[in-house]
């Protein structure tokens, strides 16, 4: 454990960041089945399916970045058929090849250079995130863990910004009264709790 305070400490947690993401988004998939592919999600023009079927192409970005150290933009849109399988074998994998990384080398996204804990960050935000949507849209209530949605709120302004609304997050909302870090970084997103 680091004697640095949090505030010293870099806010990019990397893949011990992405390793909680992931733990929590999994406890949302077990909540899905097969009638509830058709519910609709805080991402509004999406359907629980669409979703899970975004979440498989953002790890597949992820398991790419961390196997061979580039990430295309635009992936081939072939869902598996079972998508939540399909998701917790691709979380197993993608965590196994960013677990054994030894180097620090950078990813070539779209042929620019991003460092791998920027990149493992933002892809425990939007695990994060849409594992937090998965849940809605299964009608439970599943909060982000306290210490999960801190770490990401230190790392939430530098991943999205002005050109990434109203397109991929929605308008900042105000945090409800007394708000825990998971209620302040859904409102950073632009999601009502």
């Amino acid at each position: 454990m680091s004697t640095q305070p949090a505030s010293a400490r870099s806010p990019w947690g990397g893949v011990e960041l992405l390793e909680r993401a992931i733990g929590y988004a999994r406890g949302s998939l077990a909540l899905v089945t097969p009638a509830l592919l058709s519910a609709p999600t805080p991402c509004v023009e999406w359907d629980l399916e669409t979703l899970l079927a975004h979440m498989h192409d953002s790890l597949t970005s992820l398991h790419e970045a961390g196997s061979v150290r580039r990430v295309r933009l635009t992936v081939p849109a072939t869902a598996p058929v079972d998508l939540v399988e399909a998701l917790r074998a691709r979380a197993c994998q993608l965590l196994a090849d960013w677990s054994t990384q030894t180097r620090a080398q950078d990813v070539l996204v779209e042929g620019r250079p991003i460092t791998p804990r920027v990149l493992t960050s933002a892809g425990a935000l939007e695990v994060t995130v849409h594992g937090w949507d998965v849940a809605a849209a299964c009608g439970a209530h599943r909060p982000i863990p306290d210490r999960l949605a801190a770490d990401l709120l230190r790392v939430a302004p530098w991943l999205v910004c002005d050109a990434d609304r109203p397109g991929r997050f929605a308008a900042p909302l105000t945090p409800p009264p007394r708000p825990s870090p998971g209620d302040e970084l859904l409102a950073f997103l632009g999601r009502h709790t």
